[in-house]
């Protein structure tokens, strides 16, 4: 992908070339309407990684009345820009000049560059996505409680090897690079499989890479071939080939699941016009938090603070969209979601904290920070 050149003379030239935006004009600070004017900045896979990118994306259209189909104020209220990492501070300044209302950034790659940045220019709004330690009276921080819905997506898995009748089914996670936010995903979906099967056997891989997605499949198929039933990857584009495999197996008659993450990964998971290997997704519902930042700064209420999106706020979830997750076990789904928004169900967010649960996998390769 073709880096990102600024130029205060071609502005709306790139905007048009890159962006490939209806309208050429970058979006000018709040306008008399009191509207605000919002620029979200990606890593090079921009909005249509159907990660948070999109996400982010989904929740600014929503924010503006628009559709990803009918993006109509785009160029007057919104844009986006996608950069290489070497252009992260010379793009955060250029977003800074123009003098939005507020500047969005997706993923701790941003993080260093962005505490640069926002520490020189304090009277900026910026918001950054899946980070909780750049501070900044000007920075909102957006985090999530991926444990409380990994929780949920291990129930799912359990609930469906119980209904197809497997009595010991082994379960398997695939991390990309260890760490704490990965340790979350893989300790919630853990603690929701032993609520239901509270001696079943879980392995895990970390691939320590984010888009090796051959060695995603590679793994799970010698899991699969070894009896694992389900395997949830939160590995970013090395959890891809998890559902790869799960796709040719299922194909081929094997009953074998995948579990997506971040976004409803079923359309990646089609074996057939109908037929999606993968069970369920975690939801990391990053729209939430950008409607909850732009409303912020429209009222005036927007702060510097770190602010954890969970269950109750709607911030994260599971998806229904497979109709192998029957009713029944929706329906047991939403109950124990139910209990974890009521407090009835506590779910540990560390190894530390999950290790001294009774019953829990003492020799798992998650690290806590």
């Amino acid at each position: 992908m073709k880096k990102v050149i600024f130029s205060l003379l071609l502005c709306g030239v790139i905007a048009a070339s890159v962006f490939a935006a209806p309208s050429s004009q970058a979006p000018a600070a709040r306008t008399s309407s009191g509207t605000p004017t919002v620029w979200l900045l990606t890593d090079a896979t921009g909005v249509d990684d159907k990660s948070f990118n999109a996400a982010a994306w989904r929740g600014i259209l929503e924010f503006y009345g628009d559709t990803w189909q009918n993006q109509r104020q785009r160029g007057r209220y919104y844009e986006v820009i996608t950069s290489q990492p070497d252009m992260y501070v010379p793009t955060l300044r250029q977003a800074t000049d123009e003098g939005h209302d507020l500047i969005v950034t997706t993923g701790f790659t941003w993080a260093d560059a962005l505490g640069t940045v926002a520490a020189q220019n304090r009277n900026q709004k910026y918001m950054i996505v899946d980070v909780d330690w750049v501070g900044g009276s000007n920075v909102m921080q957006a985090v999530y409680a991926e444990h409380e819905a990994s929780y949920l997506v291990g129930v799912a898995a359990a609930l469906k090897a119980r209904a197809d009748g497997i009595s010991n089914p082994r379960f398997g996670f695939i991390g990309g690079v260890p760490g704490a936010t990965i340790t979350k995903f893989q300790v919630g979906y853990v603690q929701g499989i032993l609520s239901i099967f509270p001696n079943a056997q879980i392995v895990d891989y970390y691939a320590n890479d984010w888009g090796r997605p051959d060695l995603a499949k590679t793994q799970a198929q010698f899991w699969y071939d070894s009896g694992v039933y389900a395997i949830y990857s939160a590995a970013g584009g090395t959890g891809n080939g998890t559902i790869a495999q799960a796709k040719e197996y299922r194909l081929a008659g094997r009953n074998v699941w995948a579990i997506g993450v971040d976004s409803d990964q079923h359309e990646e998971g089609l074996y057939t016009a109908t037929e999606s290997a993968v069970l369920t997704s975690m939801l990391k519902k990053v729209e939430t938090s950008l409607l909850y930042a732009l409303r912020a700064v429209q009222n005036n209420t927007f702060r510097g603070e770190t602010i954890t999106f969970n269950l109750a706020d709607d911030g994260v979830g599971y998806s229904t969209t497979n109709p192998a997750l029957t009713a029944d076990i929706r329906t047991e789904l939403e109950r124990v979601r139910q209990q974890i928004v009521n407090g009835q169900v506590r779910v540990a967010a560390t190894y530390a904290e999950a290790r001294r649960l009774p019953g829990f996998p003492q020799d798992l390769r998650a690290i806590d920070d």
